[in-house]
């Protein structure tokens, strides 16, 4: 049950329970792990039946059949079937760690319009101290009416602000509905009351390196270049023919008449098989060319991300240690200087418009530093997200024994409270 005091795994434990693209992608793994029974076990036998009939039934013929494939075929239809079983169960990893990242994106930018909002209403009490000064200093005939004119058009403006900010909020938790999973029809979901960072570890210089061996969506493509090598070893064993044997009684001779049979297919079509063997070689080298393309955006993706990190990090830190506390100092200044008649109220206005700008841009550096450092530990997938045990199950290409989908409580399926299914055989 979440609740404001809910923390950051809770929330996230509870979208990778709930989210039905996390669902869907762990089903379609499981699929193709039932896949892999099917297409290396034997065809079924057949039954067969045959009369001959002149004037009367002169026989009756019942009898049984079997197909074999030829030498290998159903080894290597096993094997392309095992590998894409392990890109499905990769493709839920990632489906796992994409929904953690929206959860986590949307939490922080939750945080964030409640700081934004917590700075604008500060700025709007220190507009009406401002208003309450430029009165006073009216009716003692300092200064004219313009200045209190002033700041109430300043309260005004950030009394918008404020309302844009608080109907911005409610897309914000429609949004974090969503991400958890929660159906249309369900109440809100609590927002939390208290803020916590992504933990990641940026100083290590084999992070890159560590990015390129985990990433799940590279660790796909590869399991879909095995798939490519097992499907060009099952081209090649086309050339095996295939075998049927049969045996038939014949129920109204006496004695009884046996029949045993046999066909044996012939690959006869060299063009057929060459151009299988070719299609087959084709698609794993498409496949080589898109893992390298994938490596190659992930470098540049990894490396504009780390740089919005450390440059948020260093805008943060201008902020929170140097501006905003120097343009605190400079407003009270200017207050003291208004007071005594050396500034003017724009003067004070312009440094209280500063203040307010500084807290902003503050919590806007902040809340891209949090979402880079999301981006990040999604880049380098294969990190779990944050309090949580990243997808574990049993592995790429096996089927689940009750061990639990991975993300989220051991042993409970997405959305459901139900045990996952236990494997049914073939394995």
């Amino acid at each position: 049950m979440l609740t404001t005091n809910s923390s950051l795994a809770d929330f996230l434990s509870y979208a990778l329970l709930n989210q039905p693209k996390v669902e869907a992608a762990y089903y379609d793994w499981l699929a193709s792990v039932e896949r892999i029974t099917v297409q290396r076990s034997l065809p079924d036998p057949q039954l067969t039946f045959q009369m001959d009939i002149q004037d009367v039934v002169t026989s009756v013929m019942p009898g049984l059949m079997m197909n074999f494939p030829g030498m290998g075929k159903l080894r290597a239809a096993g094997a392309v079937a095992t590998a894409e079983s392990q890109a499905k169960y990769f493709a839920f990893e990632s489906a796992s760690l994409e929904s953690a990242y929206e959860v986590k994106r949307t939490y922080y930018e939750l945080h964030f319009v409640e700081e934004k909002l917590r700075v604008n209403r500060e700025n709007l009490g220190l507009l009406s101290d401002l208003e309450k000064l430029a009165r006073a200093q009216n009716d003692v005939g300092k200064v004219t009416l313009q200045d209190v004119l002033r700041a109430q058009i300043e309260q005004d403006r950030l009394k918008n602000d404020l309302a844009n900010l608080e109907d911005s909020r409610g897309v914000l938790v429609a949004r974090f509905k969503a991400v958890l999973g929660m159906p249309a029809d369900e109440p809100d979901p609590p927002v939390p009351t208290h803020f916590e960072s992504t933990p990641l570890d940026l100083s290590s210089d084999k992070l890159f390196a560590t990015a390129l061996a985990r990433n799940t969506r590279l660790k796909g493509m590869e399991a879909e270049l095995r798939a490519a090598d097992a499907a060009i070893t099952q081209a090649h064993k086309a050339r095996n023919p295939d075998v049927s044997v049969g045996f038939m009684a014949d129920a109204q001779m006496s004695p009884t008449l046996y029949r045993p049979w046999g066909t044996i297919s012939i690959p006869l079509w060299r063009d057929k098989l060459a151009a299988q063997v070719a299609e087959a070689q084709a698609n794993k080298r498409a496949g080589e060319a898109r893992l390298s393309a994938e490596q190659v955006a992930l470098a540049a993706d990894f490396a504009e991300r780390l740089f919005q990190y450390r440059e948020a990090t260093r805008n943060v830190d201008l902020l929170q240690n140097q501006l905003v506390p120097r343009q605190r100092q400079s407003l009270e200044v200017a207050r003291a200087g208004y007071l005594a008649g050396q500034i003017d109220f724009f003067n004070l206005t312009d440094a209280e418009q500063s203040l307010l700008r500084f807290g902003l841009d503050e919590v806007e550096a902040r809340s891209r530093r949090e979402i880079s450092l999301a981006e990040l530990s999604l880049i380098i997938q294969g990190m779990p997200p944050a309090g949580t045990s990243g997808p574990s199950g049993p592995g790429p290409g096996m089927a689940p024994t009750g061990g639990g989908m991975g993300p989220g409580p051991v042993g409970m399926l997405p959305g459901n409270s139900a045990p996952a299914p236990k494997n049914k055989g073939g394995m």
